[in-house]
């Protein structure tokens, strides 16, 4: 029987690869393994440990899938993304080759266990659907494609990227055929990026990043354009003039057992320096750690509006639901986190005048990133360029959040209403309304977003990082398949 399949493995030196390749001559299946050698790693060609080396220079370049496609002979093509070890289980890649035959996906990937330290943990992934655009989807370290459907996408790039070649091969891929998850154990790979989950959720708007961010809009942009979701740069136009309203804008505050943080809040909200009424809006979700009482603290400033909710569910959605629909509620409702601040009195001022001066129905500021002391701590200030009036609406489906703080038009959002989640809510709101409103972007910093031990994201566990990541595709999935439907 003719074996199935060419790996494509990552090359520092041979000590590196020398486990992964030992392993992987193991398996019958196994047809020719090459070592992807980069210019920064060891200075050999020819071959070691057996494997032909093919010379790339980057492993993420369009250059480097184009020579793994002309040397991909074989039913299947294994590419491996890591530097770090590599073993399968017992009939793992058969398996995988079987699911590929039974289902005719177009990639296979599966779950498996990462190594930290010597300790195995189990690392399950979640279910490619057409809304898991992220680049940073975690489909594991191994992708087993059909080699014909590899081939045929890689006929299709047209675009020399230098970091975004794997996704756009990827979303090419899926273009054309499906992306199978198999929700065993297959393989073990050692993992070497340990920190918790808060820690890595501004990798993509880490400023140092941008080179990268504006190759994955691109070829994330060019997918939405072959897939019929693109939209372009046409947005309703709004009468302001034509919804009066009592006051002109509220800050919302949503809370539940903040009381180390909440008088901060609501001490910055009520300290805002305006030529227009506004108000503060503090829905609390039945707080039982004297939140409440903190919050009653300021019941003789009039601008401060409590509202305490009943013992149904209600999630943060919910409670910016109750906020937007309370007789008081401004003309524009303005976010403030019940553990974070403003950067200083001139916060909703700014908010407004932006809502006016770009005709749009959502703003979302620039924020820093601090410790609960206020520190500035890394990645700093986050301005969310990756929002442009151009393509915002479209690269807001590839990345996880639209950025902080948000400000919204109260009559638009009163229509749309936020789900009743606690985590994604906003960026729900948002893709649904840049759909057909201009969002627009304040960049000087108006908000102070403090990580520290109680955020609700600050240290997950894997299962509860799934769930939100999915999510957040489902979300994606529903809005893409609005937009086609729309262009259609």
């Amino acid at each position: 029987m003719a074996r199935k399949i060419n790996c494509f493995i990552p090359f520092r030196d041979e000590n590196q690869v020398k486990v992964t390749v030992e392993n992987l001559k193991k398996n019958e299946e196994v047809n020719k393994i090459y070592l992807l050698r980069t210019e920064d790693a060891s200075k050999v060609s020819g071959t070691v440990l057996g494997c032909d080396i093919i010379e790339v220079q980057s492993l993420k370049c369009t250059a480097a899938i184009k020579k793994i496609a002309e040397k991909a002979d074989t039913c299947f093509t294994l590419i491996y993304t890591k530097y770090t070890e590599l073993s399968f289980g017992l009939f793992a890649l058969e398996r995988m080759i079987n699911i590929a035959d039974d289902t005719d996906a177009a990639m296979i990937y599966a779950d498996h266990f990462n190594e930290t330290d010597g300790v195995r943990a189990f690392a399950p992934v979640i279910d490619y659907q057409m809304g898991s655009l992220r680049d940073d989807f975690d489909f594991g370290s191994v992708l087993l494609y059909r080699t014909d459907a590899l081939k045929e996408a890689v006929s299709r790039m047209n675009i020399d990227y230098k970091f975004a070649a794997i996704y756009d091969l990827r979303l090419k891929v899926s273009q054309k055929g499906a992306l199978e998850h198999i929700n065993e154990y297959l393989y073990y790979e050692v993992e070497t990026d340990t920190r918790k989950s808060g820690e890595k959720l501004f990798d993509y708007v880490d400023p140092k990043n941008r080179a990268v961010q504006i190759e994955m809009e691109q070829a994330c942009t060019e997918h939405l354009k072959a897939i019929g979701g693109f939209l372009k740069p046409e947005f309703k136009h709004i009468e302001f003039s034509n919804d009066p309203f009592e006051y002109e804008a509220s800050v919302v505050i949503p809370c539940k057992n903040r009381v180390r943080t909440i008088n901060d809040a609501i001490t910055s909200a009520l300290n805002q320096k305006t030529s227009f009424k506004y108000n503060v809006i503090v829905v609390d979700d039945n707080s039982d750690d004297g939140t409440v009482d903190i919050i009653k603290k300021h019941s003789d400033d009039p601008k401060l509006i409590y509202v305490a909710q009943d013992k149904s569910y209600h999630a943060i959605g919910g409670n910016w639901n109750v906020a937007l629909h309370h007789p008081k509620c401004g003309k524009f409702a303005i976010q403030l986190d019940s553990d974070d601040v403003y950067f200083d009195e001139s916060t909703v001022q700014k908010f407004v005048d932006a809502f006016y001066a770009q005709n749009c129905a959502m703003v979302v500021g620039t924020y820093r990133m601090t410790n609960f002391k206020m520190e500035t701590i890394p990645p700093g200030i986050i301005d969310h360029k990756e929002w442009t009036p151009d393509n915002g609406r479209n690269n807001a489906l590839r990345i996880n959040g639209l950025g902080a703080p948000r400000g919204f038009y109260t009559p638009m959002l009163r229509t749309i209403n936020f789900p009743t989640t606690k985590y994604g809510e906003d960026y729900a709101v948002g893709l649904r309304v840049c759909r057909e409103y201009q969002i627009g972007r304040i960049y000087d910093v108006v908000y102070n977003c403090r990580r520290w031990d109680d955020n609700s994201d600050a240290s997950l566990d894997i299962e509860k990082v799934n769930a939100n990541n999915l999510y957040k595709d489902r979300i994606r999935t529903w809005e893409l398949k609005a937009r086609i439907a729309m262009n259609k």
